[in-house]
């Protein structure tokens, strides 16, 4: 899989057989500050990356950011206010370091840079990478 997250879409290849290639999100290059303690730069790191696992019906453990973001008070590491369901679709493959190739509510804002560093896809398109990529396939992000 290649991902180009200047043009924000991806190619999903079978050897140099082109399977698939259509619009996704990527990283915003926003950055958050939560007063002088910390700041997030929210972008989609680039290069050669590995499908490190693979999840259906994933839950998202919110980072600190997310309420920092939203301008709440940010709660213990386990708390249940962390774990959303349902915003990340159906399916979500990790790539490492918290950044993965997952869902979105958000249809309408694929093709744009969106996100906070996750590669966001729509629902059909999340389905066949899902079953097209194994654990250690090999994806590029340029």
């Amino acid at each position: 899989m290649v991902i180009n997250s200047s043009s924000n879409d991806f190619t999903l290849l079978r050897g140099e057989e082109v399977i698939k290639k259509d619009k996704c999100s990527t990283g915003s290059y926003i950055l958050l500050k939560n007063g002088d303690e910390q700041q997030w730069m929210f972008k989609t790191p680039k290069g050669e990356f590995r499908i490190l696992g693979k999840t259906t019906s994933p839950v998202w453990k919110r980072p600190d950011w997310a309420f920092v973001e939203e301008g709440l008070p940010v709660p213990s590491l386990n708390h249940q206010s962390r774990y959303e369901y349902g915003v990340l679709g159906d399916y979500a493959l990790s790539l490492g370091d918290g950044y993965m190739i997952h869902g979105t509510l958000y249809q309408r804002f694929l093709g744009l840079p969106v996100t906070h560093g996750c590669i966001r896809l729509n629902d059909e398109n999340l389905a066949l990478v899902y079953k097209s990529l194994s654990v250690g396939a090999k994806v590029y992000i340029f």
